[in-house]
């Protein structure tokens, strides 16, 4: 069913604005689609709404109105509308963004597939299986029922793994002294020599409060490894930023609080700053013909790649010292949803062959950013809502990927293709994967009942996403990967 319809309407070339195509532009609930009305082949250009990221109607001139559409995987369309009060009908179709989660195209989308084929779709993926597939759990970690119906902290997921001494008093309390309630607990472990990463948000120690229970909470991190003496606390933030926070209450973990942590600041900027820079990238490419000069200037003042270098770079440091050090890891920033998820998940794909591969980054997805609640929603704009939670913390997270790609061809399973086709999807509302902020809303919204997975389309067509130069036996493949983060190795942008 077309909700609109407007014929004569020019799709303008961006790279030579003189060339445009003539065709007829179709509004559906889900979709603009713009038909090309030359040619035998009457070439379609499908956008789906909840990719658009801004409309804007330009100032009309004689040969109509302009408007622009901007989305979110940076394609931007510019048509010429005959008559400007038809551009301003499609502009206020197209402005009248999803207000609710069931209005998303996900609850919608009715692929021909029978119940049972959905639950199928859903159960591909087993979060439990990885973690049995590292050893897990074992005499050292075990799963705790303690979050069982999100009662200790809502934005978890609610299968835990905890040090086996890790009592359910000791979890409770230690909640109770991390922000949003989000205590240490398990997020990868090498089974070859007992060290793990574990995640956690900021502890709420102001300048001077401290938590027995948080205390103990590390000492089982710690007595979990028989073979280091001491954990590496690492706060992902920059140390000014950690600082201001004590002032309100919070901050980071005291040294002399806690018995045999080194403590490490990672210098990773917050989600403003990583809005901020985007968006000065999105700018220059904005510009009507940029030269490869103004486009290197705007990479370099936007600050992109150094950001991109700051989240490898703490990576490598949690992924040498599990490996090389044989040390645990407590990871946090501020309330561990955006940086922590960065970092424990780049530091998992260093350390795992098994990341490197289609199924495994799917899992690795699901386990590190859907399941302990990244906020998907809020930080892709799948509704409106405040333009300040919008960053593009994940987008982060696939460039990284991308950027190691680069340096070693022959160690991912996947090409690049893969990395874009989930980055579109991300935004697109298309499946339910990325819908909701955490596990807990995804069952309030009945998101496996009513919505598909992304990851069995994904899986059924591999073959389309498989890098050719793949070498599973390679060297690149096999244990610890070394990128080198020099400012020389890095390539400008997978976006």
């Amino acid at each position: 069913v077309f909700h609109l319809l407007v014929e004569h309407v020019r799709l303008l070339d961006r790279v030579s604005p003189r060339r445009s195509r003539l065709g007829t532009l179709y509004l559906t609930a889900t979709h603009s689609i713009f038909v090309e009305s030359q040619g035998a082949a009457r070439n379609e250009t499908w956008v789906l709404h909840g990719l658009v990221c801004s409309v804007e109607q330009l100032a009309s001139t004689s040969s109509g109105s302009p408007l622009l559409i901007r989305c979110k995987n940076f394609r931007v369309l510019h048509f010429i509308v005959p008559q400007e009060r038809d551009c301003h009908d499609i502009l206020l179709s197209l402005q009248r963004l999803c207000q609710s989660y069931e209005e998303l195209y996900c609850f919608s989308y009715k692929p021909n597939v029978n119940a049972e084929e959905r639950r199928q779709e859903w159960d591909l993926l087993d979060v439990r299986a990885d973690y049995s597939r590292m050893g897990l759990p074992n005499s050292q970690w075990k799963l705790t029922p303690v979050n069982h119906h999100y009662k200790v902290c809502d934005t978890y997921p609610a299968e835990l793994l905890v040090p086996e001494s890790a009592t359910p008093p000791v979890i409770v309390g230690s909640s109770k002294f991390r922000s949003r309630g989000r205590f240490p607990t398990l997020a990868y472990y090498s089974k070859e020599n007992h060290a793990s990463i574990c995640r956690s948000s900021q502890p709420l120690s102001g300048f001077s409060a401290r938590c027995l229970e948080d205390e103990q909470m590390l000492e089982a991190i710690l007595r979990s490894n028989p073979h280091s003496d001491f954990i590496y606390v690492v706060d992902t933030r920059p140390k000014l930023n950690a600082i201001a926070n004590r002032a309100a209450g919070k901050g980071y973990e005291n040294e002399d609080n806690y018995s045999n942590i080194k403590f490490q600041f990672l210098g990773i900027e917050n989600i403003h700053v990583m809005r901020n820079s985007q968006q000065k990238i999105l700018d220059v490419c904005e510009q009507r013909s940029p030269s490869m000069s103004d486009f290197l200037e705007g990479l370099e003042s936007s600050g992109w790649l150094r950001h991109i270098k700051s989240v490898l770079n703490a990576g490598v440091f949690i992924a040498k010292a599990v490996a090389v050090e044989g040390v645990s890891v407590l990871v946090h920033c501020s309330d561990g949803w955006d940086r922590t998820a960065q970092v424990c998940s780049v530091a998992s794909v260093l350390l795992d062959p098994y990341y490197r591969t289609i199924k495994g980054l799917m899992v690795l997805i699901e386990k590190d950013w859907i399941s302990f609640g990244h906020k998907f929603s809020h930080r892709c704009n799948h509704l409106v809502g405040d333009p300040k939670e919008v960053s593009p913390v994940f987008d982060q997270f696939l460039e990284c990927l991308w950027q190691l790609m680069q340096q070693f061809p022959c160690g991912f399973e996947f090409n690049e293709r893969f990395l874009i086709t989930i980055h579109s999807h991300v935004y697109s509302c298309q499946f339910g994967n990325f819908i909701g902020n955490n596990q807990r809303e995804k069952i309030q919204l009945g998101v496996r009942e009513k919505t598909h997975s992304l990851w069995s389309d994904l899986w059924t067509n591999r073959a389309d996403y498989t890098n050719p130069l793949y070498r599973p036996d390679h060297c690149q493949t096999q244990g610890l990967l070394r990128p080198s983060t020099a400012p020389h190795c890095f390539k400008k942008m997978l976006a």
